[in-house]
């Protein structure tokens, strides 16, 4: 989709279709609802009487001006109570009008900041929300499909801010946001594709490939490499499948290079069996979506380098398939990890946590000033949070803090869960150091608790994605399937640190 930034009028722009909004209760439009208002002969303000339209949070209408405007279309959005806008509603208002204007065929779009002339929301964040919602709305996955698409696709974005000198902020913002959507695109497209079609090693080129394109340093551990760096867990997983695993390093440097780095490690168990201890077959074809956490730190990566941060930044991938094959890791097996401790495998199902105790060990050469490591990790999370929350443990306040107010910040909710002492200690083997299986009880906590295991004195934070990280239902800029959870939410985290 093609996003410019327009100064002037949004009432003379030669669209479609033009989008305009209204707080709850309004009574007398003002601003630009206000101009069309005046301009169609007070036609929203007999809209707004005769009850067809309050305003409440995503109410939409779509007026066909006659004269008046140059576009035929007007797009009326309502955006709430206006003490209760934020950032996550505006991007959820631009994303229901974007969705409609798709619906009536409309080719391109143009519209306010939504909150931004309100004084709700700064300038920059307005347009970010508006960009981000508008092209996050209108994603589709459509690689698959042989019947030609009937839906239509909108093809231009215009978002218009009559004040000039609000001109640099709108457009700071609204590259912001194609940039970042453009990021949480590229992890929905990674996690969308069936497991046939994305091992390991097409992930890794994947990786490779947008490595190049955006000037980042990339590094890829081949099934030969991983068994010379030692990193036996991922190996252990691994070994089941006929698709060899991979490993992934991809460095932004920032600044300075020589800075200790902010490491996102991804989990990327590109489809997930269970192993020998083998997964009910109900629901199994979404365990294509088992490496959502590497696919978000391959777009966040993406979006870090066009971005261009300060921050030096390091994303590890630890990806393999986890299958029953005649040489898969079984219940009882002892492997011995990267760090050296040993591992009773008690459940091979609970393969995420083995690849992430590499990578874990791999992101201590970095010497990290944070590391975040994002898993689809356990059913247990799910229980707990359900579908609209990420857990969220750590071994520092001050980090998990900067992470949930991320979180807040995007919509991308990380909900705080501890870490106890009898959490550490359901994790102990009577016959290694640890066993990769605490039981039932504390699912999500204990898994997190095998991690820490692995976590050699840096500040460090766990996102258990596993209700997050793909969606049945759909909401207005989070379609069915891979939602790409955590790129806005890590990039947040690194814009404001």
């Amino acid at each position: 989709m093609d996003i410019t930034v327009s100064i002037g009028n949004i009432l003379e722009q030669d669209a479609d279709a033009i989008v305009l909004n209204l707080f709850e209760d309004v009574t007398e439009p003002a601003g630009a609802p206000g101009a069309a208002d005046k301009a169609r002969n007070g036609a929203l303000q007999s809209l707004i009487a005769g009850g067809d339209f309050k305003g409440t949070f995503k109410q939409i209408s779509v007026l066909y001006p006659q004269s008046g405007l140059r576009s035929p279309r007007l797009i009326l959005i309502g955006l709430g109570k206006q003490d209760a806008f934020t950032l996550d509603r505006a991007r959820q208002t631009a994303a229901v009008a974007a969705r409609q204007a798709r619906t009536l065929g409309v080719k391109h779009l143009a519209s306010i900041a939504h909150g931004g002339g309100a004084g709700a929301l700064e300038s920059a964040d307005a347009a970010q929300a508006a960009v981000e919602g508008t092209l996050l709305g209108t994603y589709r996955f459509t690689e698959y499909k042989t019947e030609t698409e009937t839906e239509n696709n909108l093809e231009r974005f215009t978002l218009v801010e009559f004040d000039s000198a609000k001109q640099s902020e709108i457009e700071r913002g609204a590259l912001a946001g194609q940039i970042i959507a453009d990021g949480v695109c590229l992890a929905r497209d990674l996690a969308n594709h069936p497991g046939n079609a994305m091992p390991p090693s097409v992930l890794a080129d994947r990786a490779a490939e947008m490595a190049q394109t955006t000037g980042l340093r990339c590094e890829i551990f081949d099934q030969d490499r991983i068994d010379r760096e030692g990193m036996r867990t991922l190996q252990a997983v691994a070994q089941g499948s006929a698709q060899p695993p991979r490993f992934i390093v991809l460095e932004h440097e920032g600044e300075d290079p020589n800075a200790d780095p902010v490491v996102l490690i991804g989990k990327g168990i590109t489809f997930d069996t269970g192993g020998i201890s083998l997964k009910q077959g109900t629901g199994m074809w979404d365990m294509k979506f088992d490496m959502g956490g590497s696919a978000a730190v391959i777009g966040a990566m993406q979006a870090v380098a066009r971005l261009n941060l300060p921050t030096r930044t390091v994303g590890l991938v630890a990806a393999a398939e986890n299958m029953p094959g005649s040489k898969a890791l079984k219940p009882g097996d002892i492997v011995r990890s990267m760090l050296g401790k040993t591992i009773e495998i008690r459940s091979t199902d609970a393969e995420g946590r083995l690849v992430l105790a590499d990578a874990l060990c791999y992101a201590a050469r970095f010497s990290p000033a944070a590391a975040i490591d994002l898993a689809t990790l356990t059913g247990a999370c799910v229980t707990a949070l359900g579908n609209d929350a990420s857990g969220l443990m750590s071994n520092n306040d001050d980090l998990a803090d900067a992470i949930s107010q991320a979180g807040d910040r995007t919509g991308e909710i990380a909900w705080r869960l501890p870490i106890l002492d009898g959490h550490r200690n359901a994790m102990k083997s009577d016959v290694a150091d640890l066993k990769n299986s605490g039981g039932r009880p504390g699912g999500a906590l204990t898994a997190a608790a095998f991690l820490e295991a692995f976590v050699q004195d840096f500040p460090w934070a766990h996102l258990d994605i596993a209700g997050t990280a793909w969606s049945s239902a759909g909401q207005p800029y989070i379609p069915k399937g891979a939602t790409g959870i955590g790129v806005r939410l890590l990039l947040d985290f690194l814009r404001n640190r």
